[in-house]
């Protein structure tokens, strides 16, 4: 896993300029139509990530040695942001993501390296808050741009720092109702090999040789990840090559609700 913060915050960086060139290109009448997201519009979808810039930049102070989060003025700042039309939610969203961004680029190195903060049940380094941050704008900004483009991708970038999350996202949002399910999972660009075991729980780890598996299926890495994301429905699988029962991949499917 690369654990590097400036690598991180230059991914960040580059999922920022994605989303504020969606923001530029879309029609203010676009941003009314359903994201991939389905239960928000394209302009509420930038109005989440917009709050979340905001709250980001209240732990990152907190993480810095500020006054703790305080998870109560949460639920004002998600009113104010809905509460604005959506053209401004798209405007004000590359605002404060942008100032999110120039927060983590302007954090020494002294800074980042005593980041240690214990938050929704983690303690994270400047790696994990910042990972945390970019796990949600790649996969976000994939919602908002997938509904301009319907073969686009993950940004390739994201995909790499994002995997080795995965087992962790599996073990948290997994759904224990399409087992008992030992699945192979393979990936390329870059290459992954995964044991997905759905039972009284679910676990991803890497391919431990010799495992007994239901089926294998290999695809692209990408897709893996909106797989584990919620986000690879029969419109949206890249090409994959699935091996053992015909439901297999719906069954693996409804492992993952998304987030």
């Amino acid at each position: 896993m690369d654990n590097d913060p400036r690598t991180l915050i230059a991914a960040v960086r580059d999922s920022h300029d994605r989303l504020a060139s969606l923001a530029e290109a879309i029609s203010e009448d676009f941003l009314t139509h359903i994201s991939y997201a389905e239960a928000w519009t394209v302009a509420q979808v930038f109005s989440h990530l917009g709050s979340g810039a905001e709250i980001s930049v209240m732990l990152l102070e907190a993480a810095l040695g500020g006054p703790p989060l305080d998870q109560g003025a949460v639920p004002a700042i998600w009113d104010t942001w809905n509460a604005k039309t959506p053209l401004r939610q798209a405007a004000d969203c590359v605002s404060a993501d942008d100032a999110h961004v120039k927060r983590l680029e302007g954090l020494t190195d002294a800074e980042l390296t005593g980041i240690s903060y214990d938050v929704w049940g983690m303690t994270l380094d400047a790696a994990g808050l910042i990972r945390l941050r970019l796990s949600e704008h790649a996969v976000h900004t994939w919602d908002i741009a997938v509904t301009v483009d319907p073969e686009a991708v993950v940004a390739p970038a994201a995909v790499e720092l994002l995997v080795p999350q995965l087992g962790f996202l599996a073990e948290r949002t997994g759904r224990t109702e399409a087992g008992p399910l030992r699945v192979r999972l393979r990936g390329t660009h870059p290459e992954v090999d995964f044991l997905l075991d759905v039972s009284d729980q679910v676990t991803l780890v890497l391919w431990p040789a010799g495992a007994e598996v239901d089926g294998e299926i290999a695809t692209t890495t990408e897709g893996l990840l909106r797989l584990s994301y919620g986000r690879h429905d029969p419109g949206h699988t890249p090409p994959a090559r699935v091996s053992g029962p015909a439901d297999l991949l719906d069954r693996t499917r409804a492992v993952f609700p998304g987030i």
